[in-house]
C-alpha cells in the first residue's frame, strides 16, 4: 500500500461489508452509496460484520489497489458516535485504527502556544 500522506482524504465507511466483495463491489458502494469517484485519489476503509477484518480500496493512477488485514484474536473498534455512512479520518487516525485503538477514545495533547518564554 502507499504511504497513506499520498491519498487525498482517508474514508471510513461505517456499515459492516461482506468481505467476499473485491474490487469491483466495493468500488460499486464507494460510487453508488458514497457518491464518491474511486479513481480521484482517495483511500477507502471497510469493515467486515464480525470487525475481525479489514479492507482498504484506493487507485493509484493505473489500477485499483485492494489491502486486507485480518486479526487473529481481537477486533477492530468501529465507530459508533456518528450516524453517517461515512467519516473521513486523518493519517494519524488511521495508523490508531490500524494499531488496535478506539480513534473516538483517543484524544491529543491539546496544542499550546507562548507567548512570553522567560
Amino acid at each position: 500500500m502507499r504511504a497513506t500522506s499520498s491519498f487525498s482524504e482517508i474514508y471510513l465507511y461505517r456499515p459492516h461489508v461482506d468481505m467476499r466483495k473485491s474490487i469491483n463491489g466495493l468500488s460499486q458502494i464507494v460510487a453508488e452509496e458514497l457518491k464518491q469517484n474511486p479513481c480521484e485519489g482517495g483511500l477507502f476503509v471497510f469493515i467486515s460484520r464480525d470487525r475481525a477484518t479489514l479492507k482498504t480500496l484506493s487507485w493509484d493512477n493505473s489500477g485499483f489497489a485492494l489491502w486486507r488485514k485480518r486479526l487473529e484474536k481481537e477486533k477492530f473498534h468501529w465507530l459508533k458516535s456518528t450516524l453517517e455512512d461515512s467519516l473521513a479520518i486523518s493519517y494519524e487516525q488511521l495508523d490508531l485504527l490500524l494499531s488496535g485503538l478506539d480513534i473516538e477514545k483517543v484524544k491529543p495533547h491539546e496544542k499550546l502556544s507562548f507567548q512570553v518564554f522567560s
